[in-house]
């Protein structure tokens, strides 16, 4: 029965077409935030601020992701996946482009800064759900499997992460964050031009307008609870909440707070930052596209777990040992091809487990669990930091980081990862 409705999917021109475009705008949209992660720390540091402070900023631009994350989807359930994706372009690019308006005109100080940074990543959040929620119908009508399309949504934000931090690390050791944030706002405005433009042109949630329906008749707290029992009655969606949740609170102390200082103090500043994380970005689509080729053949558990303790070990205890940044360089490749497979290896779980018209609240509050942690990583970086030395934080990180990430082998719900038999027949 599966097998034969897959086949019997249309696969049209615009079908194609339209995910090409939702790729584009994702890759677009985390281009800005790529840039932003750069401008934001280097204009604290240039107002003089100290490791806190850069910790601070970082803890306004990411606890934003949380709340919006555990509300917001809802809301992209209710106003439309496309609307949704539309609406929160255009507001986190007038919040950028706020920035740099002020730090002309009347000043942007500390304060100013941290409000501006909460209030453009608050729909951050909805804005990539509504996107990823839009994913499968697009999927299936240009004939493509799951993990292939989760990974190329993975691979546009790997890809963004190339150019942008490329262009970001030109632009801040260049021309200054200002001029970075103004680019910054511009991408916001062409994601969301590629979205109105193009990804209407396929009516991708038609299946879902009688759901949609019966939704609209229940309450926002409603809705929200029932996707709240779903992630906390499903073990697997525990486990994969809890697991990326301490990761990602490790790649947020390191990435938002202790790699920008350690390049500030060691490496000469943003140009050796953007060439390492561009280096991580390039490799991890690489990753992506190799892992595409071969994603349905592998087995999910073990091999999330191989690489997603290869993604942050090694290149975080370089760090710590001071390697030269030839070393920095050839571990950051390492953790960027292990990383390529680990987005779609989540994702497609995900997408294969949760209910249709209850992806956008669950997605969410997935989102929200496994960023909880963010605001508080790279708080704790910056005091880290200043307190223990960068060296002493990145061994911690190491260290942690494999423990963590090799939790996956040791079986029992983790083994519901992998395909169910109709599911392998069907790819």
């Amino acid at each position: 029965m599966t097998k034969h409705t897959k086949e019997a999917l249309p696969r049209d021109r615009r079908g194609t077409g339209a995910l090409s475009a939702l790729l584009a705008a994702h890759a677009i949209s985390q281009t800005g935030n790529v840039i932003s992660a750069f401008a934001i720390p280097f204009y604290v540091l240039g107002l003089g601020g100290s490791g806190v402070e850069v910790g601070i900023a970082a803890f306004f631009a990411t606890a934003p992701v949380v709340v919006g994350g555990a509300l917001g989807g809802v809301v992209v359930d209710r106003v439309g996946h496309r609307r949704a994706a539309i609406v929160a372009d255009l507001v986190s690019g007038a919040t950028v482009l706020a920035m740099p308006v002020l730090a002309l005109t009347i000043g942007l100080p500390f304060w100013a800064l941290l409000v501006l940074v909460f209030a453009g990543g608050l729909l951050d959040t909805p804005g990539q759900t509504a996107r990823r929620v839009m994913l499968p119908g697009l999927t299936m009508r240009a004939g493509v499997r799951i993990e292939q399309s989760v990974g190329l949504l993975d691979g546009s934000e790997r890809f963004a992460k190339l150019i942008g931090a490329s262009i970001a690390g030109l632009l801040v050791a260049l021309l200054g964050p200002i001029v970075a944030l103004f680019v910054n706002a511009a991408t916001f405005a062409v994601s969301a031009l590629l979205t109105w433009a193009f990804v209407a042109a396929v009516p991708a949630a038609v299946r879902l307008s009688s759901e949609s329906a019966d939704a609209s008749r229940t309450s926002y707290w409603a809705d929200l609870a029932e996707g709240f029992r779903f992630v906390i009655h499903d073990p697997l969606m525990r486990l994969v909440v809890g697991l990326v949740l301490v990761t990602n609170l490790l790649d947020a102390a390191r990435g938002s707070t202790l790699m920008p200082l350690y390049a500030n103090d060691r490496l000469g500043g943003a140009a050796a930052l953007g060439l390492l994380v561009a280096v991580i970005g390039g490799c991890a689509l690489v990753g992506n596209v190799a892992f595409g080729f071969v994603a349905h053949r592998v087995p999910r558990r073990v091999t999330l777990a191989v690489c997603f303790a290869l993604a942050g070990g090694p290149s975080s205890a370089a760090f710590a040992v001071g390697a030269p940044l030839p070393v920095l360089v050839a571990t950051a490749a390492l953790s960027g091809l292990a990383a390529g497979a680990i987005n779609p290896i989540l994702g497609a779980v995900e997408l294969e487990r949760v209910p249709e018209h209850m992806r956008g609240r669950v997605f969410g509050l997935i989102n929200a669990g496994a960023w909880a942690g963010v605001p508080f990583g790279a708080l704790l970086g910056g005091i880290a930091a200043d307190t223990i030395g960068l060296s002493v934080a990145f061994g911690i990180v190491a260290i942690v980081y494999t423990l963590v990430t090799l939790s996956p082998l040791s079986g029992g719900a983790w083994r519901q990862m992998e395909r169910h038999p109709a599911v392998m027949a069907a790819n």
